[in-house]
């Protein structure tokens, strides 16, 4: 039973001792520890890694509104989609729903919303800057910028298309074409 345990002991004594010299070889590793003062590595290959600068954003809307940026997908089509919302202080939009879930991160500013079917803006209420929400499918809301708002405010959606949006009357029921 003696020799169990030493042979034990001295297997996790050689474990812990070539886990040690790993961390020495890769902190001595020229790879590891590189700055921002580095010259910054190669384009990554596109069919393993994409990304979209914001100057090649698609975006509609108006400065100063409201403007939607498609980050990937479309939403108007099958599949995954992200876009960005910016909504400018003093603009909302009205009581509706859309046909499916959508989850929603705030980036920075505050993001008002309401639930109600009725639009007042008095009934809105705060969604700052590091908080999640989702959109759940056919869940009546609203949403904005309240007036008086320093800042847009700035959140991420994304959902899985079709998306479809149907404005709905004070009663909640459906009102112009969908789109």
């Amino acid at each position: 039973m003696h020799s169990v345990a030493k042979k034990i002991l001295g297997a996790a004594a050689f474990v812990g001792l070539s886990a040690a010299g790993f961390a020495a070889i890769a902190q001595s590793d020229p790879k590891v520890g590189v700055t921002v003062n580095d010259p910054i590595g190669p384009v990554p290959d596109p069919t393993r890694v994409t990304s979209t600068l914001p100057k090649d954003f698609k975006c509609t809307g108006a400065v100063g509104k409201q403007e939607t940026c498609i980050l990937f997908g479309d939403p108007a089509k099958p599949g995954p989609y992200m876009v960005m919302y910016k909504w400018y202080p003093g603009n909302f939009s009205k009581p509706h729903y859309h046909n499916s879930v959508r989850w929603a991160y705030v980036i920075s500013g505050t993001w008002w919303t309401s639930s109600s079917n009725v639009y007042d803006e008095r009934l809105t209420y705060p969604v700052r800057a590091g908080s999640a929400a989702v959109d759940l499918k056919e869940g009546i809301h609203w949403d904005g910028a309240r007036t008086g708002e320093k800042e847009p405010a700035v959140l991420i959606l994304s959902g899985v298309g079709p998306n479809i949006t149907y404005n709905v009357d004070e009663n909640g029921k459906p009102v112009g074409p969908p789109r």
